[in-house]
């Protein structure tokens, strides 16, 4: 690129001195368009993160998220968006997310795949068998108890609150008593 193209050198020479002017447009400036700009439909969601319920604006190309951005028409958010509901389109989209389920046996020094079924039976069978070993009926006195103080439960923020809703109810089904969400603002 010869001198005279340089951003730079550009805004010295026309007087944009603060670059906000053609200056500061490039060949590639000028080919961007907008993530929804391709969509084929634009679907109203609502951010998974927390209770709050903001409004999303998810983009959609040839079946796959393009874009999520806040709702302007939304009464709750106006358009806004936490920094954890704009980083939904990676949650969704991030190719650092696994799509498989990874088991790293006891004392192992590696992941393996395994299937999902089988990773469900794992958890089931260790959650009976943790319950099972540490229940408790009554304290020493006789009161009723009916609880396992060997299982707790941490909510995760990408749960709505009908999800939080059912996972009380199991842990509370299970005896679990120390059940906690960590979906905070």
């Amino acid at each position: 690129m010869p001198l005279r193209d340089w951003p730079v050198v550009r805004q010295i020479l026309q007087g944009d001195l603060h670059g906000l002017g053609s200056t500061a447009q490039s060949p590639r400036t000028d080919n961007l368009t907008a993530r929804t700009a391709e969509a084929d439909e634009t679907v109203r969601s609502v951010c998974p993160y927390c209770a709050v319920g903001c409004g999303q604006l998810v983009s959609v190309h040839g079946g796959r998220i393009t874009n999520i951005e806040g709702d302007p028409d939304s009464p709750i958010s106006r358009g806004r968006l936490c920094p954890k509901g704009a980083a939904t389109f990676q949650l969704v989209t991030g190719d650092h997310r696994q799509h498989q389920v990874l088991y790293r046996r006891p004392k192992g020094t590696s992941w393996e795949p395994i299937p999902l079924n089988q990773a469900m039976d794992m958890v089931a069978a260790r959650v009976k068998r943790t319950r099972d070993e540490h229940w408790q009926d009554t304290d020493e006195n006789g009161k009723p108890l009916n609880r396992t103080m060997a299982i707790a439960h941490l909510g995760g923020a990408t749960l709505d609150n009908e999800e939080n809703y059912l996972i009380k109810k199991l842990f509370t089904a299970l005896g679990a008593i120390q059940i906690e969400n960590q979906a905070r603002i």
